[in-house]
């Protein structure tokens, strides 16, 4: 039986994978959130990587407040950058594989189409230069590593999108979203799925990739679309970035390229739509 560490143990993704490790018996789960395993405390780490046997580790740890982080970029640069040098360097000790999940958010959103793993990153605000300085530390110190870049997770655990929404149209009858940022929705179960499947099938080709659900979509749109699968009645208004101000600039345009992962790995890429009605449907 292998043993995967899993950190951001009670976070969303983590959470998603819980759901769905019964379906992968030959597999041990070990879950350690943040008051269990601090990533950035790299005496904890190494005593957990000496005193466990880990084949592999999932990453689900990060700083995510993307606004919040303009105002404090050395916590976002602490946990998603030495973070995740730390979880290498104990991985290449100890010969364990490491899956890291990364951001969309690493792209300026300059440009027309589908990002892929070819493209040059530039972001645009900390939260996205600290998940790229993360994927740099990774790249330069453990061979053995998969980084996953994804966009607009959701599910039903946390907070996320989905949930603010169905929340905000129970206390009101009106919204304003922002309708000049375009994305990729994504249910962080297909995620989930994603990771395990890597994990089970054990190619080693390892590197870069890219993992949405497919299709692309303005946060406008998104909203009315989660208004009408839910039967929510709300007066929804679309709105310029520039009439909502945020501390830290979104990419305009983030949507990524999925095929070398559904390639690679034989994962299937939903549509959002089908995504959605999914979510739905659990509940």
């Amino acid at each position: 039986m292998k043993t995967v560490l899993v950190t951001g143990g009670d976070g969303q993704l983590a959470s998603c994978i819980k759901d769905i490790e019964s379906n992968y018996l030959d597999f041990k789960f070990i879950y350690k959130n943040a008051s269990e395993l601090d990533i950035t405390n790299q005496e904890q780490i190494r005593n957990l990587f000496e005193s466990n046997h880990f084949d592999w580790c999932i990453n689900c740890a990060a700083y995510t407040a993307v606004d919040k982080a303009e105002a404090e970029p050395e916590l976002a640069f602490k946990i998603n950058a030495e973070g995740a040098k730390f979880l290498a360097e104990a991985s290449r000790k100890h010969k364990v594989k490491l899956i890291h999940i990364s951001t969309d958010f690493v792209f300026d959103g300059n440009e027309t189409y589908p990002y892929s793993e070819q493209d040059r990153p530039n972001p645009i605000n900390v939260y996205g230069a600290s998940k790229l300085q993360g994927e740099k530390h990774i790249e330069s110190i453990l061979k053995e590593h998969f980084i996953i870049r994804t966009s607009w997770l959701y599910s039903k655990h946390g907070n996320n999108f989905v949930k603010t929404m169905l929340k905000l149209s129970q206390d009101r009858d009106k919204i304003n979203v922002v309708n000049d940022q375009i994305g990729s929705p994504t249910h962080a179960l297909d995620l989930a799925h994603a990771i395990l499947k890597i994990i089970n099938k054990n190619n080693n080709a390892f590197g870069l990739y890219h993992f949405s659900n497919q299709g692309e979509i303005s946060w406008y749109h998104f909203a009315t679309a989660i208004f009408s699968v839910f039967n929510r009645k709300i007066n929804v208004q679309p709105i310029p970035s520039s009439k909502y101000k945020t501390l830290a600039k979104r990419p305009r345009y983030s949507v990524l390229e999925t095929n070398k992962i559904a390639t690679e790995f034989q994962v299937e890429i939903k549509g959002w739509k089908t995504a959605l009605a999914e979510f739905v449907q659990l509940q």
